[in-house]
Parts: structure tokens; C-alpha cells; sequence
């Protein structure tokens, strides 16, 4: 069995697909890009505000499942510049404080999504 999640905390689907799935005792997030998801459109500004913004809405879906950043066994991570890579730790280690880190690949793309600078997704472990 699985199920979809849906939140209003974070930006609705812009395609054919579910904001996370839970299904077997974990929640497989999709990736979350810098949408503001009052607006729907992306966060401006530094790099920095949209990483949190990709954080802030991956933290609001994975709540919406019944689990937490905490509970984050895997992500994955999206960036059109590999030289934001320090920029990127410095955010991302803020919102994951909770030791063991989750497993995490980091890839160079060419583009993603509405020119967002950034996506990650995650898979996380149910309480």
C-alpha cells in the first residue's frame, strides 16, 4: 500500500507526480525547489534564502508524512554550480543537526525547473 501527501506548506505539484509517497514505513519526498508555495513562484535573492526555502518546504512535506528531517535517511541534491557546494553546507547543515547525517550523493546539473538553483529530494524513515 502507499499514499500520497499533500500539504499546503509546500508548493503544490507543477506536474504529474506527489509531493512524497509513504509507503512501507518511509516517505520518498520529491525534489523540492526555492517555490514559494504562498506564491508559487521562486524565491529571490541570495543563494542562501533558496536553499532554506528548498529545506523549509522539504521539512513541511516530510511533516505533512508523519516524519521529520531528523527522520531523513537519504538525499539527494540538485545544483547547477558545483562551487556553490560550501554554500550549500553551511544551509543544509543547520537544518540536519541530528547525528548519524543522512547518506547524501551531490550532482551538477545543466538546469532544473524554473531556473531554481537548486532541488533536493530525500527519503526518510517513519516515527
Amino acid at each position: 500500500m502507499k499514499r500520497a501527501v499533500l500539504t499546503p506548506g509546500a508548493p503544490a505539484p507543477v506536474g504529474p507526480y506527489s509531493q512524497a509517497i509513504v509507503a512501507g514505513g518511509f516517505v520518498f519526498a520529491s525534489g523540492q525547489i526555492p517555490l514559494d508555495p504562498a506564491t508559487g513562484k521562486l524565491v529571490e535573492g541570495e543563494f542562501e534564502a533558496q536553499a532554506e526555502r528548498v529545506l523549509d518546504n522539504l521539512r513541511a512535506v516530510l511533516e505533512a508524512a508523519g516524519a521529520s528531517l531528523d527522520a531523513v535517511v537519504r538525499t539527494n541534491v540538485y545544483l547547477i554550480d558545483l562551487a556553490l557546494f560550501p554554500r550549500l553546507n553551511a544551509v543544509y547543515g543547520r537544518y540536519f543537526t541530528s547525528d548519524p547525517k543522512p547518506a547524501r550523493s551531490t550532482i551538477g546539473v545543466a538546469a532544473l525547473p524554473l531556473g531554481a538553483k537548486l532541488e533536493i529530494e530525500a527519503i526518510a524513515a517513519l516515527r
